[in-house]
């Protein structure tokens, strides 16, 4: 061997070394030794196979259980803001002062807690202003009215809607212009 060789040729030569000295191994057992070892790496190969299978069935039923309750307890936290506004609803039905500014104070604090609680969910208002552009991806026109107008402007807010993160769940319902005939 030559001295300077470098460590990739020693290892492919120590393969190739070793795969002669199995070969000369095997050429020295008897046919029945052979298929006996044969049937012991067939009975390996299978069982690691099996187990293989069987991981891989617990990953995919661990990933179904994980998307379940995903879906099952994902809102959770809103649902959490939202019990806290409906004790707020509650104390204010079961007031019996008949103060109507204290009252109005109470709805005030609860729809602030409503608000903040949307805020946190990353509910936000759809709310068009007289004048805005029809967005059908937005808005819904209940009806149209004859008026001076651009055609397809916002005259009136009927309800306004709401977005989700950035997916409409309920659009604004608007009355929008329409030319005079």
């Amino acid at each position: 061997m030559q001295e300077n060789q470098n460590p990739a040729a020693e290892a492919v030569e120590n393969q190739v070394t070793d795969a002669a000295h199995e070969a000369h191994t095997e050429l020295e057992q008897t046919p029945e030794q052979r298929i006996a070892g044969l049937e012991a790496e067939i009975a390996e190969l299978n069982d690691t196979l099996l187990r293989a299978r069987a991981e891989l069935e617990n990953q995919r039923r661990r990933a179904q259980d994980e998307v379940a309750a995903a879906h099952k307890y994902a809102i959770s936290k809103f649902a959490a803001e939202l019990v806290t506004v409906k004790d707020y609803l509650e104390m204010a039905l079961l007031d019996q002062s008949g103060q109507i500014d204290t009252l109005k104070m109470g709805v005030d604090m609860t729809l602030k807690q409503l608000v903040s609680a949307f805020d946190k969910a990353q509910i936000k208002d759809i709310a068009p202003k007289a004048g805005d552009k029809l967005d059908p991806h937005q808005h819904q026109a209940m009806s149209a009215e004859e008026s001076d107008a651009e055609p397809n402007t916002v005259l009136r807010v009927m309800q306004k809607g709401y977005l989700l993160a950035d997916r409409v769940l309920r659009p604004a319902m608007v009355v929008v212009a329409k030319a005079k005939a």
